[in-house]
């Protein structure tokens, strides 16, 4: 356990803050932590960093409570899982998630925590990660997606002093920089990790010296209880009381075979409070998709979903962590034991918000999401120049894929978009600057988003053609299990991937592989999966879907899916729409689903080579 040591240890006198003082502490947070993101875009090298955006910043407490960032880390665990003393200077480094406590999630993310003294007091910690975009190990960018220990993924870091007193400890780093395969690019972007906490830290030492230290801690106080205070209200207009909901989603395979993994999650309110619980989810992964699930993020993330629907201008924070309990049951999917592989556990992050759709629109089918891009699918390609100026020089490429947003009671889900709002495209330009390969196309895929009053929005389909000799590496999901749609909103497409060769074969991929060799001309299909749809796709506009139909983001076959009949200059076909709407209300049951996965399991297992090309999985067993 840290132990932090100050030079002035006078009790601090919490004072009211009045409203435009409490709300320039706030604005000033939020600027600061938006400012994090512009140091770190500005200083790093790599692509998945500086073009991605792949990084979360936070800005916290004296007691390492979160009170701004994007998706938080649980400093207290991370300080449980740090001995030593911490004092004004030292900035700390860890990629270990089994040594603080899943405060990151696996080796790939790098985490720099450093305390903000003022006056010789902790007022504070900045912190932030950024994904690694490769960390050593037996893969390029060091995500075997075999892999069945963390050893094999790369260098993990303990947790410890990257500046002790300001001075960095540059005998670790060399260590730490010789063991990956682009050091150059993780030196850039650990720097830009500092300078970012660094810069957050000073604007709180501003704010210190502006408003008083007494004000600036009173004003935190006030933030992370005004959170508290919302959430003890939305708890229970939102849930009923003793009543328990529950939800189960899926985790197609872990990459070695074994699947589909159930991830379960119930809700119970007892008073103010509710229960989170795990219980039920399946066993760990023998694969690298494992997520440890820190119990504070599963708070945040719940908090996220509730406090944003509720108010979208309020600054969630950790004020309302008391009021939510939370159990993850040892050995299960959502909380491995060390050493399982967590390399790709990104699927269970995004599957976390499709389960908290499920479940708490259960209170309010008008609510209700339907499942949608709920990951982040990397692709990476890597090899060595093979001719001209950079013969034998090796490139290396980690891109994050898009895909659809599930259609929601206020409109269509957008078309081609990342899970995370703050990730962006790489440009197509950057990519044929930087890489040996042409993008031949980059393209939403018609008729991937699942039907409905509100149509999910559809998957893309981006070809790279590769003009060098190499390696790729695909991690994704949702190529057995449906992204399913409710209210009577039909599932979205899944995601499917496959190799054009150059010699006229076609070579269908899974959705986890690694070390697939390409050569120059064979042309890669990465296709994500649509969103799935919401509501009665009969009561959509025809002349709405007449407009996609035009815009290619409907077919006109698909259009029936909504009964609309569209002619082959664009338009309506009222008649033909009218009958054949009236044909679809008759063959269809009178009360539609409020959830709809595409098929029972034994069915979807059944006919998944059929229609996927690939063999179903194996089901995962306790060990």
């Amino acid at each position: 356990m840290a132990t932090i040591v100050e030079t002035t240890t006078a009790p601090i006198t919490r004072t009211d803050v009045d409203p435009v003082t409490l709300d320039l502490v706030e604005n000033g947070l939020r600027n600061a932590r938006y400012e994090m993101d512009e140091v770190l875009f500005r200083t790093a090298l790599s692509p998945g960093i500086r073009e991605q955006h792949d990084e979360f910043p936070l800005i916290a407490d004296p007691a390492g409570k979160m009170v701004v960032g994007q998706f938080g880390l649980s400093i207290p665990d991370f300080l449980a899982g740090f001995a030593g003393d911490i004092r004004e200077g030292d900035i700390l480094l860890t990629s270990d998630p089994y040594a603080c406590g899943a405060a990151i999630s696996h080796a790939n993310d790098w985490l720099v925590v450093l305390p903000i003294f003022f006056e010789g007091r902790v007022v504070g910690w900045s912190s932030m990660f950024g994904h690694m975009s490769d960390v050593g190990g037996k893969t390029p960018s060091s995500m075997p997606t075999d892999a069945k220990t963390i050893y094999e993924e790369g260098v993990v870091i303990p947790p410890f002093k990257l500046y002790d007193g300001g001075r960095l400890n540059e005998d670790a780093l060399r260590i730490i920089l010789n063991q990956v395969r682009v050091p150059d690019w993780n030196r850039a972007d650990l720097n830009g990790l500092v300078a970012a906490c660094r810069t957050a830290a000073r604007r709180v030492q501003e704010m210190c010296a502006r408003f008083g230290v007494e004000t600036y801690l009173s004003a935190l106080d006030a933030l992370l209880q005004r959170n508290y205070d919302a959430m003890k209200t939305l708890l229970q207009v939102v849930f009923a009381e003793g009543r328990t909901l529950s939800f189960t989603d899926y985790i197609c395979d872990d990459g070695v075979g074994y699947g589909p993994y159930e991830l379960k999650l119930s809700l119970t309110r007892t008073g103010e409070r509710v229960h989170l619980d795990f219980s039920g989810s399946s066993p760990q992964a023998i694969g690298p998709v494992n997520y440890y699930l820190n119990e504070n993020l599963a708070r945040m993330f719940f908090g996220i979903y509730m406090i944003t629907v509720a108010d979208p201008q309020i600054l969630w924070n950790d004020g309302f962590y008391p009021l939510v309990d939370v159990t993850i049951p040892d050995g299960s999917y959502w909380k491995p034991k060390h050493p399982a592989a967590l390399n790709a556990r990104n699927h269970g992050i995004g599957r976390v918000f499709d389960l908290f759709g499920g479940l708490l629109g259960q209170t309010n089918p008008a609510l209700l999401n339907a499942a949608g891009f709920s990951s982040s699918p990397h692709f990476m390609y890597s090899g060595n120049y093979s001719s001209g100026d950079r013969k034998g020089e090796w490139f290396q490429l980690y891109s994050i894929g898009f895909g659809g947003i599930p259609g929601r009671p206020l409109g269509d889900g957008p078309d081609g978009h990342s899970l995370w709002p703050s990730f962006v495209n790489i440009p197509c330009e950057f990519l044929e600057s930087y890489y040996p390969l042409r993008i031949e196309k980059w393209e939403t895929v018609a008729d991937t988003g699942g039907a409905g009053l509100h149509r999910g929005g559809n998957g893309v389909d981006v070809a790279y053609r590769f003009g060098e000799p190499g390696t790729i590496a695909i991690h994704d999901d949702r190529w057995l299990m449906y992204p399913w749609g409710v209210n009577g909103g039909a599932p979205g497409a899944r995601g499917t991937k496959w190799i054009d060769r150059a010699d006229g074969s076609r070579e269908v991929l899974p959705s986890k592989c690694h070390d697939i060799p390409v050569r120059p001309g064979d042309v890669l299909h990465f296709v994500t999966w649509g969103g799935g749809g919401w509501g009665d796709p009969l009561e959509r506009d025809p002349a709405l879907v007449a407009k996609e139909v035009r815009r290619g983001l409907v077919t006109a076959a698909g259009a029936k899916a909504y009964g609309v009949v569209v002619t082959e200059s664009g338009a309506v076909d009222e008649p033909a729409t009218e009958e054949l709407r009236r044909s679809l209300r008759e063959s269809r049951p009178d009360e539609l689903p409020v959830f709809d996965m595409g098929g029972s399991m034994e069915d979807i297992l059944a006919r998944c080579e059929e229609e996927t090309g690939l063999p179903a999985p194996r089901k995962p067993v306790w060990t």
